[in-house]
């Protein structure tokens, strides 16, 4: 029987010594690789913030105390200490627990989180309701060093030179986003305390002081060293009180370092330093720490037909055109760019977690004549609109957007569910929107994207339909024709929404046409003119409110009745993909009754 069995909520763990501490670690690190095995989720970033986050249990009391996390990828080991144990072998599963923190989940998690950047403005905010109104809570904020140089997190760092009391964000500095983290500021904050001559003068001052009387003067001479190797810190402009750089994977050492932060923090904030191994305790994932942030069931890592498509794709397009780039924020490997990478590395920016600099930094380029492709998940595009709308859009300028697991996302959930685009996207002028079948159909949407010379949107689930599509060159009509009928005509956008229509199509007693909608604008009003077919059915991975249900339905003149099917007003949770779809009525059976 292991000490976690004996764990049912964080304040079992505080008469825990240094030894059990350590077991409960291991025992934490097995779970979280058995599960995740089954499950599949976010496996290096969780197993290298086990002792971080048992230190931070052993010394808060969460019942009171807020724990905030920054992308929330990184909550496995507290979730199992926080009364979650016997759930999380359902963790990501369809009526299982959330892979991310979720404030409707449990009391233990302070706030939803699931993108980057978002951690400590919430920290902030949580702070000044809680001294408000008079209440004596701590708040701590984990943020990754990927996360840390978002441009929201940085915002909120330096809104004020002052910041609340009983306020510690901790820093959990593993040197990676998700790619390997390249991003200049990280550098400058990581550089002082990392180098060899600062390492080497504070074990010499250990040496000549040990536990004498001049030990109660160690730790101002260590400042004296660190801001002669260091200069000025950045934090301490902020109003933090900066400690670093701690060993998080040291269980010992990080339980005496909180309790002093803690203790600190009652006068002025603290910035912990920490440093971490992605992946630690499973070989592999130390070693491909990027390759297994998140893995499928088994482990198995795949970054999609079309994402491997897309990098190829890139690729033969420098070829025949060296003014085509490529960018991403720290997901080269997702996306599939890690490709254009290795073989054009020059043609390739990765700027880290920070998609709106990617993507006025994309219009920049356009503006004096480079061919900028920016591969970023559909999820984390929404949080780009105004640089779309005001930088790109509204100047014409030839970017093109390749937005990755557009539609239901399966395990991942609510947070990162590809299902708004179509409607944050359909309405700002100038912008082509297209939805590619396959891997063929992919190549040919940016082919015609480049020769556009405007924006344009091509948006993908990760991978292509499962149903023979032999896709025609993109024109200015941008529908195909893959199945005649005369009583019912489907159109459906994307690979999923096509794989869907034929099946429908093979089973029903009436005559369907199936018409493969890879342009979803402008609309294709040729082939529109076409469908003599009283009833219309679209069908789409997005909302219905602005998406091409809607759009469709403005631009029919007729007698048409027109089912749209898609996403109702609400957030899908996690499961796999066939049960969201199920849960939103994209199913076979829901076509036949409706058009019965």
């Amino acid at each position: 029987m292991g000490i976690l069995e004996n764990i049912k909520n964080p304040s079992d763990i505080k008469e825990l010594n240094n030894e059990q501490l350590s077991l409960i670690a291991k025992e934490i690190r097995s779970q979280i690789l058995e599960v995740t095995k089954n499950n599949g989720g976010h496996l290096s970033s969780n197993l290298g913030v086990v002792e971080s986050t048992i230190a931070i249990h052993k010394v808060f009391d969460l019942s009171k105390d807020r724990l905030v996390f920054d992308v929330g990828h990184q909550c496995y080991a507290h979730k199992i200490l926080s009364g979650r144990a016997n759930e999380f072998n359902t963790v990501r599963l369809k009526g299982g627990i959330s892979g991310f923190p979720d404030i409707q989940e449990s009391v233990y998690d302070a706030f939803s989180t699931g993108h980057a950047g978002t951690s400590i403005s919430a920290s902030l905010g949580i702070c000044e309701a809680r001294d408000k109104q008079g209440k004596d809570f701590c708040v701590i904020n984990v943020v990754g060093d990927g996360s840390l140089v978002n441009g929201l997190n940085l915002e909120a760092i330096t809104s004020s030179n002052q910041k609340p009391k009983n306020l510690i964000v901790v820093l959990n500095d593993n040197g990676m986003s998700i790619s390997k983290n390249k991003n200049g500021f990280y550098k400058m904050i990581s550089r002082g305390t990392t180098r060899k001559g600062y390492i080497r003068s504070k074990t010499a001052i250990k040496r000549m002081v040990g536990k004498s009387f001049l030990a109660r003067w160690l730790g101002r001479f260590r400042n004296f060293i660190k801001r002669l190797f260091n200069g000025d810190n950045y934090f301490e402009n902020y109003g933090f009180k900066y400690v670093g750089v701690i060993d998080g994977n040291d269980l010992k050492q990080m339980v005496k370092i909180l309790e002093r932060a803690k203790f600190v923090a009652k006068e002025k904030a603290v910035f912990l330093h920490v440093k971490t191994t992605k992946g630690k305790g499973y070989d592999i994932a130390e070693e491909s720490a990027e390759l297994y942030h998140g893995v499928g069931k088994d482990y198995k890592i795949s970054s999609g037909t079309m994402s491997c498509a897309l990098g190829e794709k890139i690729n033969a397009l420098i070829d025949e055109n060296p003014l085509v780039v490529a960018l991403t924020a720290g997901m080269k490997q997702g996306t599939g760019l890690d490709k254009v990478e290795l073989k054009h590395p020059k043609n390739f920016y990765d700027v880290g977690i920070a998609e709106e600099f990617a993507c006025t930094f994309a219009g920049g380029m356009a503006s004096n004549g480079l061919k900028p492709i920016v591969a970023i998940y559909s999820t984390f595009l929404q949080r780009c609109y105004d640089q779309i709308v005001h930088d790109i859009c509204m100047q014409n300028l030839p970017v093109i957007f390749c937005l990755d697991r557009a539609g239901f996302v399966g395990e991942d959930g609510k947070t990162h569910q590809g299902l708004f685009d179509l409607s944050y996207l359909s309405h700002i002028p100038n912008l082509t929107i297209l939805s590619p079948i396959n891997e063929t159909d992919l190549s040919l949407a940016l082919d015609y994207a480049i020769k556009l010379n405007s924006p344009v949107a091509i948006r993908y689930s990760k991978n292509g339909c499962d149903k023979e599509f032999n896709p025609l060159p993109y024109q200015d009509n941008l529908w195909q024709k893959v199945k005649d009928g005369k009583d019912i005509t489907v159109l459906a956008v994307g690979g999923r929404m096509l794989s869907l229509a034929l099946d429908f199509a093979s089973v029903s007693e009436k005559s369907v046409k199936v018409i493969a909608v890879r342009g979803v604008k402008p609309i294709d009003k040729e082939l529109l003119k076409e469908i003599s077919s009283k009833t219309i059915i679209t069908l789409e991975e997005n909302l219905l409110a602005g998406g091409f249900g809607s759009l469709l339905k403005d631009s029919l003149d007729g007698d048409f009745k027109v089912i749209s099917l898609g996403v109702d007003d609400k957030f899908v949770g996690h499961g796999d993909v066939g049960f969201q779809m199920e849960s939103c009525g994209l199913t076979v059976d829901n076509m036949i009754n409706l058009t019965k």
